[in-house]
């Protein structure tokens, strides 16, 4: 379990980063269905892959700790569950985006819970004292 949590980790943390710089370097033209949405969607979306890449390094921060921190893991997987619960809102305010925004929001509901479920698997693994783990939580 504890390198399934650190393999999991580490491929958000990559993943993120590299949809980050995808983002700044395309704005726009890299979002399905966006078309032309004019410059301050375009100026919106470059600052938050500049930010969606600060998440991911910390997700990177986060599985190269010994012991990954159960809490980094839990706040990471809270923020990603909370973008879906944006991406649902939009759904209830404005009805149901391109597909692929659809698989993205089912990505973001289904990963938390695993990372929840995981989150002390290391800290277990490496005999963290138990109080330590429950302040974590």
């Amino acid at each position: 379990m504890s390198a399934a949590l650190k393999w999991l980790s580490m491929a958000m943390g990559i993943a993120c980063v590299a949809i980050g710089f995808m983002h700044i370097a395309l704005g726009i033209d890299g979002i399905p269905d966006m078309g032309s949405s004019g410059v301050t969607a375009d100026s919106q979306t470059r600052f938050f892959g500049a930010i969606f890449i600060g998440y991911g390094v910390v997700w990177i921060w986060a599985a190269r700790q010994s012991p990954i921190p159960a809490a980094a893991i839990r706040w990471l997987a809270g923020i990603f569950l909370l973008g879906a619960v944006a991406r649902l809102v939009s759904v209830a305010v404005y009805g149901w985006p391109h597909w692929f925004q659809i698989v993205l929001t089912a990505i973001e509901v289904v990963l938390p819970p695993i990372w929840f479920w995981l989150a002390d698997a290391d800290e277990k693994r490496l005999g963290v004292p138990s109080d330590r783990i429950a302040a974590a939580r």
